[in-house]
């Protein structure tokens, strides 16, 4: 099992969300992709080997993470909250160590 994992970490070099949230994990209040801004940057993001990839934005002075969820050949697109960067940054962090989501 563990010469598997390392092979998936060689083969899959990108970012990656925990695999399952920490107890008492944060509920993120994820809400329907809505168009609030005619351009928006993906600062960072992470790999697209999973059913659910989540990136960081940054549209009009404000940041936020969109959660792609793909299953049954349907992607569905929510957002959290915009907010500052720095709180973004914030959750961004605490969705990859798995203590938001």
């Amino acid at each position: 099992m563990a010469e598997d994992l390392l092979e998936f970490i060689r083969s899959c070099p990108g970012l990656h969300a925990a695999a399952v949230p920490q107890e008492g994990y944060e509920r993120v209040n994820w809400r329907k992709s809505v168009a609030r801004a005619p351009r928006v940057r993906v600062r960072r993001h992470t790999c697209d080997c999973k059913a659910v990839v989540y990136e960081l934005c940054q549209a009009g002075g404000l940041s936020f993470i969109r959660r792609l969820s793909r299953s049954g050949g349907k992607t569905v697109i929510t957002e959290s909250e915009w907010v500052r960067v720095p709180e973004a940054e914030h959750l961004w962090l605490k969705v990859l160590m798995g203590t938001a989501r």
